[in-house]
């Protein structure tokens, strides 16, 4: 469904070693800095995007927002969530886990980034 998605950012290159170590626990490749200094990562035919904000004002995250992240395996989102804390991130929610309801079971790792986003890491368990 989506395209893309872009989170502010008041320090790339911080942002740089933080989101490398996600994607590369995701199995995808380093970010590179397009012409307008703007953070790409692609992945599966998705992409994702870190920038300073166009208006000149501090990034700030969005409060209830969260973008999640598409796994392989629960070992993988562990992996992403391990990644994360070791390179500048916080764990936030509750410890990487299975979170069931009546619909469905799903193995969720939250983190946030450098910059306050609040970041998922989703794996839906079988049935």
């Amino acid at each position: 469904m989506f395209s893309h998605v872009f989170v502010g950012s008041n320090d790339l290159d911080r942002s740089k070693t933080f989101y490398d170590a996600l994607f590369a626990a995701m199995g995808g490749k380093p970010g590179f800095h397009d012409p307008k200094g703007r953070l790409i990562y692609s992945h599966k035919d998705a992409m994702f995007m870190v920038t300073r904000p166009i208006d000149g004002k501090p990034a700030t995250h969005a409060n209830g927002g969260t973008i999640g992240f598409a796994m392989d395996t629960p070992a993988q989102a562990d992996a992403w969530h391990a990644a994360g804390v070791a390179h500048g991130g916080s764990s936030c929610e509750d410890p990487p886990g299975v979170r069931t309801n009546e619909m469905f079971s799903l193995y969720l790792a939250y983190l946030r980034d450098p910059d306050g986003n609040k970041l998922c890491a989703l794996y839906p368990m079988p049935k």
